[in-house]
């Protein structure tokens, strides 16, 4: 029963002809994608696809962040590399105090 208003959707979908897919269209199907990738199904699909499509937009997300300084991008990294390494105590802080003053 929940097929039919699936067909006739998708059925109305491509009746409309080679219309250009407007910013909707295109996210559903990129989340569509991502879900198949995924190999999601059932509640979880449900989920992920309810997430994926009330998510902002890339560009639009890429635009509302706030941009890093030169010296919080340098933190970043610097932590990002410490924690690879799995530094702690003493030797984090030496080569955090390295990092950081690295030019």
């Amino acid at each position: 029963m929940t097929r039919l208003p699936i067909a006739l959707a998708l059925f109305a979908l491509f009746a409309a002809g080679p219309a250009a897919a407007t910013p909707q269209q295109e996210k559903m199907k990129t989340c569509n994608a991502d879900a198949k990738t995924k190999a999601l199904a059932g509640d979880v699909r449900k989920t992920f696809m309810k997430e994926c499509l009330s998510a902002a937009a890339p560009a639009a997300a890429a635009a509302a962040a706030p941009t890093m300084t030169p010296q919080q991008e340098k933190m970043k990294t610097c932590n990002a590399d410490a924690k690879t390494k799995a530094l702690a105590g003493d030797a984090r802080k030496k080569f955090m105090k390295e990092c950081l003053s690295a030019k």
